[in-house]
């Protein structure tokens, strides 16, 4: 038992102790940067992986969503909210896994969406142009693809019992929405009109014709998107646009025969339809928004039929898959980050990204995180660049202006902008306009390239992969593209994880 001298000479070490400790911290200790760091790191240090199995995935992709388009989506962001744009933190910035991600194809430094999406949901790397056939298959070769198809998680769900969806800006028929459920030696191939006079000999079919006609389980519960012009034939004036008509030459109206076979279905072409639909006693839906693409965010108000926002896809998407008692797989893409990227639209694609991270805290809201598995990356990168030395604060689409406030000049005497592209349709052939007299915020701005050319292309760097949920903690550090689709297999577990080891995904 101690005695009040005992006691009292502990209290006089204690305190002691304390002094020495405050004199030990770092000087900085009180520095806001610090403090922030420090709550980050007790947060980090509480954060548990969710081992158990994923009853539902859902895997977003933001096509062409690099690195530099992430910053730059996420200060843009911050910067029309009125705060710091620069340390502003978008949905996807919080998630609490993240890895870097190798996306080159089997063939190719630098892929186009064809083989990265493919490797996402089927496990294996192909070749560029290719959709869901192996490394083996060659571009534009039908018959050789015959024994090449390999199963997609989609397919795997399905035949697991689980619900399947597919929501894209893209057409529907578009290379990263097609790699859930086509087998195709050619991503152009969309429509038979697509299909060269050799392939329709050997008997391939058009991507466009696998969606309805897609074997898989009862086949999808969603499929939202553009791309009407690709299912309906060419005689047929489109709803929305008179004056244009379908591409099929076979004439086949696809749309009436997924109708036909889904009389408990829905399809919808424009906004006033997609929000009549109850997401609690619609059987399937299919939603055909645009004869081609969707229309860019920042135009949707403007278009004449009306288009759901993809946040408002995702929602409705969720809540007709939430229905399955055995679990869902859905695929979510911005598939127009990556257009505004080929057309030198910076600030386009920047809010093709925002609206992507509105779908993102959508879908969060809505499910619970303890049985899905929420995985947020993208297929390649662009090249798009943020430099300059512009100062804290300066507008992200805006032209440089250096710590003193002045605009920053090269040494041609002009301004230049701190978003360029290494190629694409902002180049020039000779001098170079000043952008410091051009509105470079302006929607229809196209930013600077180094190389002139009709459509900027992907690079080849590392993507940024984002994950919460089931499973979630195995993908961290410098991973292959392929390995995703193996995660959310192996987090689904069950019927679809015992289907993927049969496929060779798991040892």
């Amino acid at each position: 038992m101690h005695t009040m001298a005992t006691g009292c000479a502990l209290l006089v070490l204690a305190l002691g102790a304390g002094a020495a400790m405050a004199q030990d911290a770092a000087p900085q200790a009180q520095d806001s940067y610090y403090v922030a760091a420090r709550q980050a790191l007790k947060a980090r240090l509480i954060e548990t992986p969710r081992t158990g199995p994923a009853k539902n995935v859902i895997l977003f992709i933001g096509d062409g969503m690099g690195v530099s388009t992430l910053t730059a989506a996420r200060i843009l962001a911050g910067q029309r909210l009125g705060v710091d744009g620069e340390s502003y933190s978008l949905t996807m910035d919080t998630l609490p896994y993240t890895a870097l991600v190798r996306t080159y194809a089997h063939d190719a430094q630098v892929p186009d969406s064809a083989p990265t999406a493919t490797a996402m949901t089927t496990g294996v790397k192909t070749r560029n142009d290719i959709i869901g056939l192996n490394q083996h298959a060659a571009v534009d070769d039908c018959a050789g693809s015959r024994d090449k198809s390999v199963r997609t998680l989609f397919e795997m769900a399905e035949a697991a019992g689980l619900s399947t969806g597919v929501v894209s800006t893209a057409r529907i028929t578009h290379a990263t929405p097609a790699a859930a459920y086509a087998h195709s030696a050619n991503r152009d191939w969309e429509n038979d009109s697509e299909l060269p006079a050799k392939a329709k000999a050997e008997g391939c079919i058009d991507i466009a014709r696998q969606m309805i006609e897609w074997p898989a389980g009862n086949g999808f519960e969603v499929m939202l998107g553009g791309g009407r012009a690709q299912f309906l034939p060419a005689d047929r004036a489109d709803i929305e646009d008179p004056g244009a008509k379908g591409l099929r030459r076979d004439g086949r109206d696809l749309v009436a025969a997924w109708r036909k076979a889904n009389p408990k279905g829905a399809y919808v072409w424009n906004a006033k339809g997609f929000d009549a639909v109850d997401p609690a006693s619609t059987d399937k839906l299919l939603g055909l928004f645009q004869r081609d693409h969707m229309t860019y965010e920042g135009e949707r108000a403007a278009d004449p039929g009306g288009e759901p926002s993809l946040a408002d896809m995702t929602a409705k998407a969720i809540a007709m898959l939430q229905r399955s008692s055995q679990g869902y797989v859905l695929m979510i893409e911005a598939g127009r980050v990556d257009h505004a990227h080929h057309e030198g639209l910076a600030g386009r694609a920047l809010e093709e990204a925002i609206a992507l991270d509105a779908a993102v805290k959508r879908a969060l809201a809505m499910v619970n995180l303890d049985e899905t598995l929420v995985v947020v990356t993208a297929d390649h990168s662009h090249g798009l660049t943020i430099s300059g030395y512009p100062k804290r604060g300066n507008p992200i689409l805006g032209t440089v202006q250096g710590q003193s406030g002045k605009v920053t000049k090269a040494p041609d005497g002009k301004a230049y902008t701190t978003l360029s592209y290494a190629t694409g349709p902002g180049g020039v052939d000779g001098p170079r306009a000043d952008p410091a007299t051009i509105d470079t915020t302006a929607s229809g701005y196209r930013q600077p390239a180094l190389v002139l050319s009709r459509s900027a292309a992907h690079s080849g760097e590392d993507i940024a992969l984002r994950a919460i949920g089931p499973q979630a903690h195995l993908l961290q550090g410098t991973i292959e593209q392929n390995l995703i689709f193996h995660v959310m297999a192996h987090a689904l577990g069950g019927q679809v994880a015992r289907e993927a080891q049969v496929a060779g995904a798991i040892d």
